[in-house]
């Protein structure tokens, strides 16, 4: 679970199992909270319900009952670590639901798990995420709500938390999801949470008759469309922002989701203006993304990270530059800081700072702004250019450009630019898939990851060096999922001087290598 140690999580839980939640203060723990949280979310009992098994369907659900109710009586209400967060009560629900469905006869766990239900949703409407708060976080507990307003539909405190639920979804729909179909909160996993939160609710309430969510799904497919064009042959997207693995059902189940209307586009560009991203995808099966959206969903920007004009590219379904990731929210600040730091993505930090001053694990101050500032088609492939502002905010402020050329038949050039005043070191970083093989050669960096390959060199200077694993500073990590990290290959390089005399032009190309005369013929399209 999470790479974490699982005593130290569990003796954690009995140690504060017996006290009044309000009075645990969270400096008191000695693990990682949010790996406590995920196995009381019970959803292991949907999973396995969902599980070809050869016990019988009757044999499975007896269990599943035992097992929730064990849960309840093991945690009672209001006490230990378990009620601390509303969001995660409101995540339980859906599953004591489906626990009422599965029994056809025991009053005495009916009326357990209609009380676990109660409970959860009364304290859910006493702690809601409101104001500045108002993100997943809030769509959850709204979800949580719809359901339980849907189990004691026919009583008051049931019409009230269902209308409470619908009201909150009806007003996050186009605060979550933006019109272009992106994330509001600038996270990718927690979009596809978000998203999966409201196919869940939407299914809830027309199989119950209790809501028409006709008006939701055009949005909802839009944002189905956003996670789509983002997203490799193999159907994995970027780990772009905050990841901590949360789903809506369970891990490896979805509800029923609709459709994107449109295509994927191939040899095309496609820009999503109010999430900030542009994708390019080719023929040979890549796509590439380009970053030029806001740091987070403001004022606190929680789950975003400080990665302006970063990019990931995948060839063939296989992931070759990629996002470092998340790793931990807890117990581990300086593993953290990198992170959701500018030095773990694949764009320029300057003096070693982040684009934006990261105040505690969650918030950001001095945000950037970053926007595209020109995309166009030219006979020899698609011309991008974008930039941010984060370093303006230095005595003696820095602005960075980005341009990036896509060449058709399989090459990008892309060129950092800075503008500003005095003397500064510029560092650039791209980080490779910790499974690709990397090694230098005739001046090249060739990257190979099964039957993915990709080369990149720096045009007419030294070549980049390779970090590997780094602990002083930290550089040079992959975190694939939530409490896990490995060592994984940065190609950087480093350079000090005036904004206006530093440049960094680097070559990338997917198959074979060009012949000189054509670097320059591509060079003077930037």
């Amino acid at each position: 679970m999470h790479g974490l140690d699982e005593t130290n999580l569990k003796k954690e839980e009995e140690r504060f199992r017996e006290v009044f939640f309000s009075r645990i203060q969270l400096d008191q723990l000695d693990c990682d909270l949010r790996a406590l949280w995920e196995p009381a979310r019970l959803q292991d009992i949907t999973a396995d319900l969902a599980e070809t098994s050869c016990l019988p369907q009757a044999e499975r659900k007896k269990d599943a009952l035992q097992r929730a109710l064990a849960w309840i009586d093991h945690n009672p209400f209001l006490f230990g670590l378990h009620y601390l967060s509303v969001m995660e009560c409101a995540l339980r629900i859906p599953v004591f639901a489906r626990c009422l469905a599965l029994n056809t006869g025991d009053d005495n766990a009916r009326r357990r798990l209609l009380g676990a239900t109660y409970h959860h949703a009364w304290l859910t409407t006493k702690r809601l995420s409101l104001h500045s708060s108002l993100g997943n976080h809030t769509v959850t507990e709204s979800v949580g709500l719809v359901f339980a307003g849907g189990i004691f539909a026919e009583s008051a405190t049931g019409e009230k938390w269902l209308n409470m639920g619908l009201t909150l979804l009806e007003q996050e729909l186009p605060h979550q999801i933006l019109d272009d179909g992106g994330p509001v909160e600038q996270s990718l996993s927690y979009h596809r949470f978000v998203l999966d939160l409201y196919w869940l609710a939407t299914d809830f309430l027309e199989h119950n008759n209790l809501y028409d969510c006709s008006g939701w799904k055009p949005r909802l497919i839009a944002g189905e469309h956003f996670l789509a064009a983002l997203s490799d042959e193999n159907g994995l997207f970027p780990n772009i922002g905050d990841n901590d693995d949360g789903r809506a059902i369970a891990p490896g189940l979805a509800p029923r989701r609709g459709s994107p209307t449109r295509p994927v586009a191939v040899g095309k560009i496609q820009t999503f203006p109010q999430a900030g991203y542009t994708v390019l995808r080719g023929a040979n099966g890549s796509v590439l993304t380009f970053d030029h959206g806001p740091l987070g969903m403001p004022p606190l920007y929680n789950h975003g990270h400080a990665d302006a004009l970063a990019l990931t590219l995948s060839v063939k379904g296989r992931q070759l530059l990629v996002d470092s990731g998340t790793y931990r929210y807890n117990q581990v600040p300086e593993w953290r800081r990198y992170f959701k730091g500018t030095r773990a993505h694949n764009t320029v930090t300057i003096d070693g700072l982040d684009q934006a001053v990261q105040v505690t694990g969650f918030i950001w101050d001095k945000p950037y702004v970053a926007q595209l500032l020109s995309s166009c088609k030219t006979d020899a492939g698609i011309r991008l250019e974008a930039g941010h502002n984060g370093y303006t905010r230095l005595p003696q402020p820095v602005e960075h450009r980005r341009t990036l050329f896509w060449v058709e038949d399989g090459c990008i050039l892309i060129r950092d630019t800075f503008i500003g005043h005095g003397e500064h070191t510029f560092e650039l970083n791209f980080h490779l898939h910790p499974q690709a093989n990397t090694v230098e050669q005739d001046g090249w960096w060739h990257v190979c990851r099964d039957d993915a390959r990709l080369a990149l060199c720096l045009f007419e200077e030294d070549n980049f060096t390779c970090v590997y694993g780094q602990e002083s500073p930290i550089l040079g990590w992959y975190s694939s999922s939530y409490g896990n990290k490995e060592k994984s290959s940065v190609l950087q390089k480093r350079k000090t001087g005036n904004p206006g005399a530093v440049i960094f032009t680097t070559v990338l190309f997917f198959s074979g290598l060009p012949c000189k005369e054509r670097l320059y013929q591509y060079a003077k399209s930037l």
